[in-house]
C-alpha cells in the first residue's frame, strides 16, 4: 500500500469523524434549544393567556375611578382583618406538611416548612405549579430533606384538598341549584326544553353514541404515552391516600386541613364587606363564588389571574352586582392578595437566608442516593460537553 493512499485514508477518516461529531453537536444543540424553548414556553404561555383574558374583561374599563373606590368607598378595615387568615391558610399548610413527612423518617425545622411554602406561593406567580418543587427545593437545601420524599408527600396532601374540595363543591351545588337555573334561564339555555325533545328512540341512540364515544377515547389513549402519564399520576393520588394511614395524630392532620380550607375562605369572605354592593350578598353567595374560583385557578395562569376574575365576576353578577362593580371587586381583591402573597415570600426568602442551614449526618443510604445523583448528573453533562 502506497503512503498516499494510506494518507488518502487517514483523510477519509478524519473527514468522517468530523462529520459525526458535527451531527452529534447539532443534536446535541438542538436537544438544548428545544428544551429552553419549552421552558420559554411554559413560562411565557401562563403570562400571555392571563393578560389575554384580563385585556379582554377590562379591555373598556375605566381605572381612574379605581383609585376613587380604593380611597373613598372602599372600607379597608374588613381588608386588613382579613390578611391574618390569608397567613394563617399557608402556617397551616405549613404545619401539615411538615407532620405528613414524619411517618417516611424526615424531621424538618418548623420554621423551614413555613418558609418553604410562603416561598413557594410566591415562586408560582411567576410559573404556575413550580411552587411545588419550589418548596421541595427549600427543604433539601436548608435541612437535608430528600427531595422526592418530600415530592411524594405533596401528592398526598394535594389528594386531600382535591377530596375536601369535590365534597365542598357538592355540597354547594347542591343547596345553590337556583343560582345555576339562573344562570340557563338569562343564557337561554333550559335543560328541560333539551330532555323534553328527545323520544325513547333518542335517548337510546345517545346512550349508544355516548358509550362508543367512550370506548374510542380509552382506546385512543391507551395508545398514547399520555394514557401512561395519567395512569401514573392517578396511581401516585392513590398511593399517596393510602400513606395518611402512617399519620400518628390523624385528628391533628384533619384539624389543619379544615384549618386550610376555613382560613382560605375567611381570607376571601371578609373582602365582601370592605364594598357596599357585596356586603349583604351573605355567607352563601361567598361560598359559591370561593369554590368557584378555586376551579378557575386550575387553569395555568400566576395566582389565577384572569380565569378566577372571569369566574368570580360572573357569579357575582348572577347574584345581582352590577357588571363595573364586580370588576371593581375581583380587581381590587385579587391585588391585594397577591401582594401579600409577594410580602410573604419575600420575608421568607429574607428569614431562610438568616436561618443558615441544618447540618444533617446521611445515612450509606442516602450517600448512595447522593452518589447516584452526582453519577447521572456527570453523564447529562458529558452528553451536552459535545458543543
Amino acid at each position: 500500500m502506497s503512503v498516499n493512499a494510506i494518507d488518502e485514508g487517514q483523510f477519509v477518516f478524519f473527514l468522517f469523524s468530523f462529520s459525526f461529531h458535527q451531527i452529534i453537536c447539532i443534536f446535541a444543540k438542538n436537544m438544548k434549544q428545544e428544551k429552553v424553548t419549552g421552558n420559554i414556553i411554559k413560562i411565557a404561555f401562563p403570562l400571555i393567556l392571563g393578560g389575554a383574558i384580563l385585556y379582554w374583561m377590562y379591555r373598556d374599563f375605566d381605572f381612574q375611578q379605581i383609585r376613587h373606590v380604593l380611597l373613598h368607598e372602599m372600607d379597608w378595615t374588613w381588608m386588613l382583618l382579613s390578611f391574618p387568615f390569608g397567613i394563617l391558610a399557608q402556617l397551616f399548610r405549613g404545619w401539615r406538611w411538615r407532620q405528613t413527612l414524619e411517618p417516611i423518617g424526615e424531621h424538618p425545622r418548623l420554621s423551614t416548612s413555613v418558609h418553604s411554602i410562603f416561598v413557594s406561593y410566591a415562586a408560582s406567580l411567576v410559573i404556575p405549579r413550580i411552587g411545588e418543587f419550589t418548596r421541595c427545593g427549600v427543604l433539601k437545601r436548608y435541612d437535608g430533606i430528600s427531595f422526592s420524599k418530600a415530592l411524594g408527600t405533596v401528592v398526598t396532601e394535594r389528594a386531600i384538598d382535591t377530596l375536601l374540595m369535590l365534597c365542598v363543591t357538592g355540597i354547594t351545588l347542591l343547596f345553590q341549584m337556583s343560582v345555576f337555573g339562573t344562570f340557563f334561564d338569562r343564557t337561554g339555555t333550559s335543560l328541560d326544553s333539551i330532555l323534553h325533545g328527545f323520544s325513547l328512540t333518542g335517548y337510546l341512540v345517545t346512550a349508544i353514541c355516548g358509550i362508543a364515544v367512550l370506548l374510542l377515547v380509552i382506546f385512543l389513549l391507551r395508545r398514547l404515552s399520555i394514557y401512561n402519564k395519567v395512569k401514573a399520576t392517578v396511581d401516585g393520588i392513590w398511593q399517596g391516600v393510602l400513606s395518611l394511614k402512617d399519620i400518628r395524630n390523624i385528628p391533628l392532620f384533619v384539624f389543619f386541613t379544615l384549618g386550610i380550607w376555613g382560613s382560605y375562605f375567611l381570607h376571601y369572605y371578609l373582602t365582601f364587606f370592605c364594598f357596599d354592593f357585596t356586603e349583604h350578598l351573605g355567607i352563601s353567595c361567598a361560598l359559591v363564588t370561593f369554590v368557584v374560583g378555586s376551579i378557575a385557578v386550575i387553569v395555568p395562569t400566576p395566582n389565577g389571574a384572569g380565569p378566577w376574575h372571569f369566574a368570580v365576576k360572573t357569579m357575582l353578577i348572577l347574584y345581582g352586582v352590577a357588571d363595573e362593580q364586580a370588576l371593581y371587586f375581583v380587581l381590587i381583591v385579587h391585588t391585594v392578595q397577591t401582594m401579600l402573597v409577594i410580602l410573604l415570600g419575600v420575608y421568607a426568602w429574607v428569614a431562610l437566608s438568616f436561618s443558615g442551614k441544618r447540618k444533617v449526618s446521611l445515612s450509606r443510604k442516602e450517600e448512595g442516593e447522593g452518589r447516584k445523583e452526582n453519577t447521572i448528573m456527570s453523564n447529562l453533562n458529558e452528553k451536552y460537553d459535545y458543543e
